[in-house]
């Protein structure tokens, strides 16, 4: 494993007021596999040139979303703040086409899913390349890392 990685991601729960199996079911994919295999290189120089691997906390506060990069000792090394207008369209959209998903696994053809797999694909994929533009200059990360990440932070905005 690189060392720009992250090592351990945790997400405020709570941010987080109600998730069904399937959203958690999402997010424990997300995490297992963020963790088995991601790339996470922050462009600032840390104290004694820390290069990771790098533990990551998520939460959203007023509207924002927060990333505390911490190294292997829970050492805040960095906090980063986005904000999220640009992210609610995608994660609006994300959110209903995995409602549909989830609905058709239960009961439309196999057809049906594809279709909608698809669709759910193309958005996870525009949210993950909009996810890195906005860390442009700040942390370098490959596709499948802002996917995952992009999964995660959806899981945050999870309110009813």
């Amino acid at each position: 494993m690189s060392k720009h990685c992250i090592a351990k991601v945790k997400l405020d729960e709570s941010t987080i007021l109600w998730r069904n199996a399937d959203i958690e079911q999402e997010r424990r994919i997300a995490i297992f596999d963020l963790i088995e295999d991601n790339n996470f290189e922050p462009l600032k120089p840390y104290p004694n040139n820390y290069k990771g691997p790098y533990h990551l906390q998520l939460s959203v506060q007023e509207g924002r979303l927060i990333w505390d990069i911490k190294d292997e000792n829970d050492t805040l090394l960095e906090t980063l703040i986005f904000g999220l207008a640009r992210f609610r369209r995608p994660i609006k959209d994300y959110f209903a086409i995995c409602d549909s998903y989830y609905q058709a696994i239960r009961k439309s053809t196999a057809t049906e899913i594809e279709t909608i797999d698809m669709a759910r694909r193309g958005i996870h994929n525009e949210a993950a390349e909009l996810l890195i533009e906005r860390l442009e200059g700040k942390i370098n990360v490959d596709f499948a890392t802002a996917r995952r990440l992009f999964t995660l932070i959806c899981v945050l905005h999870i309110k009813s």
